[in-house]
């Protein structure tokens, strides 16, 4: 009786790929992409919409109780100017409240979208990813309303003629309270596009330690213009995260580099 060879084969995904990468499945096309994109956006916008109606049902303490009460610390007389002004207003706090309470699902959706680009190794840290990215927006936020806003609502209702009295716009307030706290959520975002960029191929530490100097001079520079005090501690207290954050994303860009 001739005697058959057996061929033993390892599927292990160690074997099929000693990097680690997953070809298991054929390259997705340009549709099968814009469906992901689609469903990516519909679990998004579902995770807002939560959000939205969790902020509407405690609109009055987020707006009585955090809202308004750098306006008050800061002596700011506050004035509806439209028909239905706080009506508006309250949609709005609850749709941007549940955009910053959806911030994890955000996050999450982007990076399963970009996730089949990673390696199987870098999908592990997904997770890792998403808490660290809504933990700096978040601290962004609270920077904001903690440092930013009394300096800035300080010196607003302090600035001018003693003659005229400040009266604010509550829209006007709305809209520039949100802002800067949005705006100071998305500077914090920087070790993560700094991971980004740097994946991607665009952005190396070596590039961001040879131009530290120039970017600390940009950053005192920016905060300069942010504050509105002349006071040079005031410029500091805004400039000193900022600096903080640039060498944070060296580090995460270094171990960027080693990860690819």
């Amino acid at each position: 009786m001739a005697s058959e060879d057996i061929t033993i084969q390892d599927d292990s995904p160690e074997a099929l790929n000693p990097e680690g990468e997953d070809n298991s499945g054929s390259e997705m096309t340009f549709l099968e992409h814009l469906e992901e994109l689609r469903w990516r956006l519909i679990y998004s916008l579902i995770g807002v919409g939560v959000g939205s109606l969790l902020c509407w049902i405690f609109i009055n303490i987020i707006i009585d109780k955090i809202l308004l009460t750098p306006a008050r610390h800061a002596g700011v007389a506050l004035q509806n100017l439209k028909p239905f002004g706080q009506l508006i207003l309250y949609f709005e706090v609850a749709m941007v409240g549940g955009v910053i309470l959806s911030l994890p699902n955000i996050f999450y959706q982007l990076w399963k979208f970009i996730s089949p680009a990673l390696k199987r190794s870098e999908r592990r840290y997904i997770s890792a990813i998403v808490a660290f990215s809504s933990l700096c927006f978040l601290v962004g936020i609270v920077f904001a309303y903690f440092v930013m806003l009394p300096m800035s609502l300080k010196f607003a209702a302090q600035f001018g003629s003693a003659e005229i009295k400040n009266i604010f716009a509550i829209d006007e307030y709305m809209s520039i309270i949100i802002s800067i706290m949005l705006g100071s959520g998305v500077v914090f975002e920087l070790p993560m596009i700094s991971f980004f960029l740097t994946k991607i191929g665009i952005l190396t530490p070596a590039f961001m330690r040879k131009y530290r100097r120039h970017a600390i001079v940009l950053i005192f520079i920016v905060a300069a213009f942010l504050t509105p005090s002349p006071d040079p501690v005031s410029q500091l207290i805004l400039a000193a995260p900022l600096v903080l954050l640039y060498e944070i994303s060296i580090i995460i860009s270094k171990l960027a580099v080693k990860k690819s």
